[in-house]
C-alpha cells in the first residue's frame, strides 16, 4: 500500500448536484466512494484523472487544473479525489477513468500482479515520510543505526513506510531482525510525543509538530539532500499511469496531459504559499493551519516536486527494491516494461 492510503486522504465533500458516482468494470464495484470532480474549465477532450487525494501529491495537478494549464493544451480534466492510491490504481485497472496518479510503489505491485498498465509522467521525487525520535529519546538515538533494539512506528507492516524503513535499515547495515515495528496507523504524532514508541515515520505536518516538540530528525525522505545520502539519490514517487491497450489511440492526449504538467511544476516553484493553497480545493485544506501549511509547501517542493515530467529510472529501481526487501513484491520482478519513455522522454 502507498503512503496515500484511505487514512491520509482528504476527499473534497463538494455540492451534492455535482457529486458523481463511477460507473467501473465489475472488477472495483463497491470500492469507489462517493467523489466529487473538479474539472479544468476547458472546452477541449474530457478526460477523467484519478489520485489518491493526498494533499502534498496533488499541488501539481491542482495547479494544473487552477491555473489553466490543462485547459492551454486543449483538456478538460476531471480530477477525481479517491480514498488512497490504491482505489485510484483500481480505478484506472476497472476503467472507471481514463488515467491513475498515484504513487509509484502502487503502481509496482499492481503491474506485479499483472495489471496491464504503463506509467508515462513524474509529479513527484521523494517518499512523503521522515523518520523522526520521540521528543524522550531525541538525545539516545542519534541515526538509524541506533534504531537497533528500538521499537519504531509505521502504519502497517507491508505499507509504503515500513518498506522505506526496512531500505533505510538495510542502508545502514542494520539488521532488520532487532528493530520491532508498532503498527499505529497513520496518525503516529501523539504517540511520539508521549513516548509510547521510540521513532516513527511521519508525514507534514506531523514532523513539522514534532520537531517543535524537540524530536529528532534522523532521515527527512522529503529533503533531496537526505534522500541522496541515504536512499542513493531521488526515490521516484507520484506519477500518472494508463492502462497498456490505450497508448496508440490516447498519445496526442498523453502528450498534452505531460506538457500540461511540465508547465504546472514551473509554476508552482515561482507561487508563494499562499497560492499554492489556494490552489487546492477549499474542502481539502478545512482544519489546516494556512500559515504553517503553506511554510511545509515552501519548503519541501523544490525537493519533492521535479521540474521535468520525465521517467527517472534509477529512482524507479530504487523504490522497487525497496519492496523486494520488504517481501512486497518477488525479487524476479521487472519493472522496466511498467515505464512508457516514448511520451515524455526518459
Amino acid at each position: 500500500m502507498s503512503c496515500c492510503d484511505e487514512t491520509t486522504a482528504r476527499v473534497p465533500d463538494t455540492d451534492v448536484s455535482r457529486r458523481s458516482m463511477l460507473k467501473g468494470a465489475a472488477a472495483i464495484a463497491g470500492v469507489l466512494p462517493v467523489i466529487g470532480p473538479r474539472r479544468a474549465g476547458a472546452q477541449g477532450k474530457q478526460i477523467k484523472l484519478a489520485y489518491c487525494s493526498q494533499l502534498l501529491c496533488g499541488v501539481p495537478y491542482e495547479v494544473a487544473r487552477s491555473g489553466g494549464h490543462f485547459k492551454k493544451h486543449g483538456l478538460d480534466v476531471e480530477i477525481v479525489y479517491m480514498r488512497g492510491g490504491g482505489a485510484a490504481m483500481q480505478a484506472l485497472v476497472g476503467g472507471a477513468v481514463d488515467y491513475g496518479a498515484t504513487s509509484l510503489d502502487v503502481a509496482i505491485q499492481a503491474f506485479a500482479k499483472k495489471a496491464d498498465i504503463r506509467r508515462f509522467a513524474v509529479t513527484g521525487r521523494l517518499p512523503l515520510f521522515a523518520v523522526v525520535t520521540a521528543p524522550k529519546t531525541a538525545g539516545q538515538i542519534t541515526s538509524i543505526k541506533a534504531l537497533e533494539g528500538r521499537t519504531v512506528g509505521v502504519s502497517a507492516l507491508g505499507n509504503a513506510d515500513h518498506a522505506l524503513t526496512l531500505y533505510l535499515l538495510r542502508q545502514a547495515g542494520v539488521d532488520a531482525g532487532k528493530v520491532q515495528f508498532a503498527t499505529m496507523g497513520v496518525n503516529l504524532l501523539e504517540a511520539l510525543r508521549q513516548g509510547q514508541i521510540d521513532a516513527g515515520l511521519v508525514q507534514e505536518p506531523a514532523l513539522t509538530l514534532l520537531q517543535k516538540s524537540g524530536a529528532r530528525l534522523l532521515v527527512n525522505g522529503m529533503d533531496l539532500e537526505d534522500a541522496k545520502q541515504y536512499l542513493g539519490g531521488s526515490f521516484e514517487f507520484m506519477g500518472v499511469a494508463v492502462r497498456t491497450k490505450e497508448i496508440e489511440a490516447r498519445k496526442p492526449e498523453m502528450v498534452a496531459l505531460t506538457k500540461a504538467l511540465s508547465d504546472s511544476l514551473q509554476a508552482l516553484r515561482k507561487m508563494t504559499g499562499e497560492e499554492l493553497i489556494g490552489a487546492l480545493p477549499k474542502a481539502m485544506t478545512t482544519g489546516l493551519d494556512h500559515k504553517v501549511f503553506a511554510d511545509i509547501l515552501l519548503r519541501h517542493r523544490d525537493s519533492l516536486y521535479p521540474e521535468r515530467v520525465t521517467i527517472d529510472i534509477e529512482s524507479s529501481k530504487r523504490v522497487a527494491q525497496s519492496l523486494i526487501v520488504s517481501g512486497l513484491i518477488p525479487p524476479t520482478t521487472d519493472i522496466s516494461k511498467l515505464h512508457d519513455t516514448t511520451i515524455a522522454g526518459g
